[in-house]
């Protein structure tokens, strides 16, 4: 199987699997996707949803946001990864939004990556999700995949994301992102994966 076969079974068998996908962030607007995005570093989906209604509940703008103590924001998100991190960076990018950007969340990746707290990943989950802009964010279940299903070597996440681009067709990134999110959790997880019993693997075989 070549690569373009290759892509077009994992295109269709994606689409077999996860015909819909959507977000496992639970958000409103472009800003509070980018805070649940920001909050899921080192932590699981279930546990930034766990948090973040009664964080939005206090706070769902940049304006009101900024009004938290850093003790309150800390107090609320506590349970993820990296809270006290997460907190300044929650409330300095708060700030920056209003002083530089209106309060508005910014559909550029050069102004996202520039926010503190705010990575490559980061910014291309939010460009695609919340402003349908083409990109493929690279979180370690596609990175995986991509080294698994031979379609990348794997050795950095930006390679990886460079070559998904290139192999899969540019109004495909933003499905394939989410869909490949689910699949890698569902049917091809990091341990006790039987590559046999994998809808993918088994037809195309794998690397590891």
């Amino acid at each position: 199987m070549n690569e373009h076969q290759k892509a077009d079974f994992i295109i269709k068998t994606l689409d077999d699997y996860f015909p819909r996908p959507e977000i496992p962030l639970n958000h409103r607007d472009a800003f509070t996707l980018l805070i649940s995005v920001l909050l899921s570093a080192q932590t699981t989906d279930v546990q930034v949803n766990k948090v973040t209604p009664v964080l939005f509940e206090r706070a769902d703008t940049p304006e009101k946001m900024v009004t938290l103590s850093e003790s309150e924001l800390l107090q609320i998100i506590r349970s993820c990864g990296l809270a006290p991190q997460k907190t300044k960076s929650i409330l300095s990018l708060s700030q920056r939004l209003m002083d530089e950007y209106d309060g508005r969340v910014p559909s550029s990746f050069k102004a996202l990556e520039s926010l503190p707290g705010v990575g490559h990943k980061t910014a291309s989950v939010v460009m695609a999700q919340a402003f349908g802009i083409p990109a493929f964010p690279v979180d370690t279940h596609i990175h995986r995949l991509a080294k698994r299903w031979g379609l990348s070597n794997g050795k950095s996440v930006l390679q990886t994301e460079a070559d998904l681009k290139r192999i899969f067709p540019r109004d495909q990134w933003i499905k394939l992102h989410l869909q490949m999110i689910y699949f890698g959790r569902s049917y091809c997880p990091a341990r006790g994966h039987h590559p046999m019993e994998c809808p993918i693997c088994k037809e195309i075989g794998t690397e590891n």
